[in-house]
């Protein structure tokens, strides 16, 4: 009987160190506190090293006297009445002008030669095949001082400017379009447009309702196009056309007024446009050849034409495919702006780096850039993230 009184001695003990559970807990416990204690020493660091040079901290210096101009600004700035603070509000708006439109741009690029690319015509698609291909495996910054000094750089002078379209003119120093004069009544105006964009929104989900529910197709395009052309118009003769035009006047050795596009500007456009469409294209051709043979082959049984199965069946289902890498390029093409530095062009990432060397506010400018990136980061993946799902194949 005593070998019975150790069998009800009950289960053996298990050593916790051999438990995976608690290793696991003791290395994370020991990873977190080895973070902890190298923040820690980096920022008793950088506060040692502060009052040794005697830099104050805190943001105290965005309201100070800038003290340097910018060579683009979307709102009045001065070197002697702005603020540091109002530096930084201009490359905020001057990123997101060249975002805006270089996304625009690389979009209609994107899909113009990722359609083209899967042409039935042999020149087309190779002409397509080159462009992709030469212009994703080149660098960025090579692509951006190319269109600055050899495109841009090699433009007559102010005397022999390039006219554009008979209203613009284009030199080495920019681009000189008509500036809009906003008189009484030009809000008004602005909001006519505003109602003929709602209404063209409208009309459109109307009609694919329509279409539908009954199968009939309804001129959407030409219907939009008049609403877009009457609406406004007719509010601009109905106020007396409280919007005018200031042309640009080519005098004897300048161009005086009209709307200046600097030659960095259009650089950047051009080179980020270009290259981000390069890699939108085989994104959009990739999106295109996801769609099964068999409805390319029931859009032609029902009879439809090839512009109204790209239209009305490629591409829908497709967008499902394009909108998640899509959305990566957005958000390179808004970061990869901060490039133009390279060919001097004022934005966030370039006033802030000139407010830095100003004011030796290192640790709290490098906060501002991160804080300002991120933001455009998050903003640019809600709005896609939003429209992927709007656009999300729905069970019935």
């Amino acid at each position: 009987m005593a070998a019975g009184g150790r069998a009800g001695s009950g289960p053996p003990r298990v050593v916790l160190w051999r438990d995976p559970r608690v290793r696991g807990l003791v290395a994370q416990a020991l990873v977190l506190g080895l973070v902890i204690a190298a923040g820690a020493y980096l920022v008793h660091n950088t506060i040692v090293n502060r009052e040794r040079l005697g830099v104050a901290s805190g943001f105290d210096f965005l309201g100070r006297l800038a003290g340097f101009d910018v060579s683009q600004s979307l709102i009045d700035f001065a070197s002697d009445r702005s603020s540091y603070g109002r530096a930084f509000l201009v490359g905020l708006l001057n990123t997101l002008y060249v975002a805006a439109v270089g996304i625009v741009l690389a979009t209609i690029i994107g899909f113009v030669m990722g359609i083209a690319r899967l042409s039935s015509n042999w020149l087309v698609a190779r002409l397509a095949l080159v462009y992709i291909e030469v212009i994703r495996n080149v660098p960025l910054l090579l692509q951006l001082i190319f269109w600055y000094v050899v495109v841009l750089g090699a433009l007559p002078g102010p005397r022999d400017s390039l006219v554009v379209l008979g209203i613009g003119y284009l030199n080495v120093r920019g681009l000189f379009l008509p500036k809009p004069i906003f008189g009484e009544g030009a809000v008004v105006e602005l909001w006519a447009v505003v109602a003929a964009i709602l209404a063209v929104i409208l009309l459109a989900r109307w009609a694919r309702r329509r279409r539908e529910a009954t199968g009939q197709p309804f001129p959407t395009f030409w219907v939009s196009l008049a609403i877009l052309i009457t609406v406004p118009l007719g509010a601009h003769l109905a106020l007396g056309a409280p919007i005018s035009f200031e042309y640009p006047q080519l005098t004897r050795f300048r161009l005086e007024g009209g709307l200046v596009l600097l030659p960095e500007f259009l650089a950047l456009v051009l080179g980020l446009s270009v290259y981000t469409g390069a890699f939108l294209a085989e994104i959009v051709r990739s999106g295109i050849l996801s769609v099964s043979k068999g409805q390319l082959e029931a859009a032609a049984a029902l009879g439809l034409k090839p512009n109204q199965t790209l239209r009305l069946v490629v591409i829908p289902q497709a967008l499902r495919v394009i909108i998640p890498p899509q959305t990566s390029q957005y958000l390179n093409l808004t970061k990869n702006s901060s490039l133009g530095v390279a060919i001097g062009y004022p934005d966030f990432f370039n006033v802030a780096g000139t407010v830095n060397n100003q004011t030796g506010q290192a640790v709290e400018v490098i906060a501002i850039t991160m804080a300002v990136y991120l933001s455009f980061s998050l903003a640019i993946s809600a709005f896609m993230n939003w429209y992927n799902a709007k656009m999300a194949l729905v069970e019935r």
